[in-house]
């Protein structure tokens, strides 16, 4: 049976707590480069993934090893900011359209972004909790989508709409100011855990 009260509450928390998370930055950068509705299907489809591997294992996953996973991400994020800041780019502030992008293509690298990046998130990891918590999966796990996917949507659109005002080589750069820092945070709560 649905609760709209679960949901409603689920919903808020999970939206809050992934607001500011790289959801969003990776959103907004695969928004600059692809078709939005392909990019959003892939993510869609991943956040679905990890919404189910939550409630299916509950509170199990407060169990992963804290320092492994930080260390992961911090690694994750590194390797993300060095393929930004070193990748070869033209001189024109144009965006150059990829040489493939075929649903699949698009929608299986946002797919896979997500499903690497968000593994062991504070969100999966809360959406677990809230599971255990009330008692009612159903609740949980459309709650716990629906806000996932509506900060993926802001990421995606808002990446569309800001490459209407600033160069992409300006949003590159400060996408990969901010994995940066992201790295050293994970990779501090690693070492120091």
């Amino acid at each position: 049976m649905f609760s709209f009260t679960v949901a409603a509450v689920v919903f808020g928390v999970i939206f809050l707590a992934e607001l500011p998370d790289k959801t969003a930055l990776a959103g907004l950068m695969l928004g600059t480069r692809y078709r939005a509705s392909y990019v959003f299907a892939g993510v869609a489809a991943a956040f679905l993934v990890h919404v189910a591997l939550a409630i299916a294992a509950g509170s199990v996953l407060t169990l992963l090893p804290h320092r492994l996973v930080q260390g992961v991400v911090g690694v994750l994020f590194l390797a993300g900011a060095a393929v930004l800041l070193f990748r070869k780019s033209d001189d024109e502030e144009e965006v150059k359209q990829p040489a493939d992008q075929s649903f699949w293509k698009v929608s299986g690298a946002g797919f896979m972004m997500i499903l690497v990046a968000e593994f062991g998130d504070l969100t999966q990891i809360m959406t677990a909790n809230l599971a255990a918590r009330y008692d009612d999966p159903f609740s949980v796990g459309i709650g716990a989508v629906l806000a996932l996917w509506a900060v993926a949507g802001l990421g995606i659109l808002g990446g569309r709409t800001l490459m209407k005002y600033v160069p992409l080589k300006l949003i590159t750069k400060v996408a990969a100011g901010v994995m940066l820092l992201l790295a050293g945070f994970s990779l501090y709560e690693a070492i120091a855990g």
